[in-house]
């Protein structure tokens, strides 16, 4: 499974949501379904504008957690 460390990130920095907006350009929608990790799927576009606006890399903002049943 893939996990989105959005709202980690965001409580670590001590961003809210308005600051994530304001900082990337992505909607408020967007970001609080990030946030909580509740997003289906992302598009480059948007990961980009994440990545940018927060100083991240992909890899820190997006998280493997393998599948128990994987193993």
């Amino acid at each position: 499974m893939i996990k989105c460390r959005l709202g980690e990130i965001m409580d670590q920095k001590g961003f809210s949501n308005k600051d994530v907006v304001e900082l990337t350009g992505v909607s408020r929608n967007t970001v609080k379904g990030f946030q909580s990790d509740a997003s289906k799927r992302i598009d480059y576009d948007t990961l980009d504008k994440l990545c940018k606006g927060l100083n991240l890399n992909p890899g820190d903002l997006l998280v493997h957690i393998p599948d128990e049943d994987a193993e």
